[in-house]
C-alpha cells in the first residue's frame, strides 16, 4: 500500500509540514495559556512565558514567509495567530483582574 505522503507533490508535502509546524506551536501556546492539558502531567497549567514564546515564534514565521507561501497557508497562519493573540490578552486580563 502506498503511503499518502508519497502521492503528494513536493509543494503539498512542504505545505503539510508547514501546517504541522504551526499546529505544534499552537498547542504549545494553548498549553501555556491553560487551555489544554499538558500531556506529561495530564493537567491544565499556565505558563505565560511559554505561550508568549510560541506566539512570538509564529509571528517570526509569518514575517519570514511573507510573500513566499500560498494564500491558503497564509490564511491558516494568520487565523491561528489572531486566535492565540486574543486568548493571550483574555488570560492576561483575567489574571490582572484577580489581583
Amino acid at each position: 500500500m502506498v503511503n499518502d505522503t508519497q502521492k503528494m507533490s513536493e509543494e503539498q508535502h512542504r505545505q503539510l509540514l508547514f501546517f504541522m509546524l504551526v499546529q505544534q506551536h499552537e498547542q504549545i501556546a494553548l498549553m501555556g495559556l491553560g487551555e489544554v492539558e499538558n500531556p506529561e502531567s495530564g493537567k491544565k497549567q499556565k505558563d505565560m512565558s511559554a505561550a508568549k514564546y510560541a506566539i512570538d515564534t509564529l509571528e517570526m514565521l509569518e514575517q519570514y514567509t511573507r510573500g513566499n507561501i500560498s494564500s491558503e497557508v497564509k490564511e491558516y497562519l494568520t487565523h491561528t495567530l489572531t486566535q492565540l493573540r486574543l486568548k493571550f490578552v483574555d488570560v492576561k486580563k483575567s489574571e490582572s483582574g484577580k489581583s
